[in-house]
């Protein structure tokens, strides 16, 4: 497997996101001994007893969360943000079929459990963090506390997508340049400075890195014969008796993953009684547009559960 490495001067000086860089190497699972070094942000005070977990989706890193992380850490808890394969600081193989959905969860589950060895995990996550995360809660509920679903779902290919995942779909896959900082700022209801663009693209110098981002919409179960539905269906199973507190925490504007919540909420009996919020003036990365309120709700989560 051929890894690419983001050289360290496309992160300096980046609007706001001024935290200690953190790594750990797992496995690439494709039968080598090549090392993939994942990246993660580690931050809050020392002795915090709950840790939360915040998870990116496509195609944005772990700058997505700079806006929650120093909410979330007055609160008394430790941050832990990973840079999923192939974003942000982390290495991004140059092929694209080197990823695949399971690869994703293996890459998350050996960084955050064999490596960092966490437990009692408060998961927040948004997009393909959801798709990931929620798939680990599936397979690991004992890892996890509680958890906070904020616009991402766990498909299985059993339901239509919906048009406007789609239409996204489709646009990943033609466009001759993938612009990454303009696929979040359009995903935003407010508009990014150029400042905040430039660092969505600070990760990706050139095309050969974007591999990882361009196969992440390919990846989504669309259909019931996809190759990761097996495993969603079964991560389902335990989704559908996971007692753990399960809040939503979705913006009121975002056409991918708009309706969602509910499906969430019938399925899992812990989202039973739960302060279910809509984050008002929150596009699909509410994470930008609402961060503040978002950490908010999840320190109030946390305290009450």
């Amino acid at each position: 497997m051929e890894i690419l490495r983001t050289p360290d001067e496309r992160f300096e000086n980046l609007p706001g996101y001024d935290f200690d860089t953190h790594y750990v190497d797992v496995a690439a699972g494709d039968g080598s001994e090549t090392a993939i070094r994942v990246h993660y942000l580690d931050e809050g005070p020392s002795g915090a007893t709950e840790t939360v977990l915040m998870l990116h989706g496509e195609p944005s890193w772990s700058f997505l969360y700079r806006k929650m992380i120093p909410t979330l850490s007055e609160a008394g808890h430790r941050c832990i943000v990973p840079d999923l394969v192939g974003f942000g600081r982390s290495d991004k193989p140059s092929v694209r079929t080197d990823y695949t959905y399971e690869r994703h969860v293996e890459w998350m589950r050996c960084a955050l459990f064999d490596e960092l060895g966490l437990s009692g995990i408060t998961l927040v996550c948004q997009d393909w963090g959801g798709l990931i995360g929620l798939r680990l809660v599936g397979e690991h509920p004992d890892r996890f506390a509680r958890v906070v679903a904020a616009n991402t779902f766990l498909p299985t290919g059993d339901n239509h997508p919906g048009d406007a995942f789609l239409a996204w779909q489709k646009f990943s896959q033609e466009v001759p340049d993938l612009p990454v900082g303009k696929i979040v700022n359009g995903g935003c209801t407010t508009d990014l400075s150029p400042e905040v663009v430039a660092a969505y693209d600070a990760p990706f110098p050139e095309e050969s890195y974007k591999e990882g981002a361009r196969q992440f919409p390919l990846l989504v179960p669309t259909s019931p014969d996809d190759p990761a539905a097996p495993a969603n269906r079964k991560a389902w199973e335990t989704l559908s008796s996971l007692d753990r507190p399960f809040l939503t925490a979705f913006s009121d504007s975002d056409p991918i993953t708009g309706g969602a919540d509910k499906v969430l909420v019938a399925l899992i009996p812990g989202a039973q009684g739960q302060p279910h919020t809509t984050i008002v003036g929150g596009g699909h990365f509410l994470q930008e547009d609402r961060g503040e309120d978002l950490a908010r709700v999840v320190a109030d989560f946390v305290s009450a559960s």
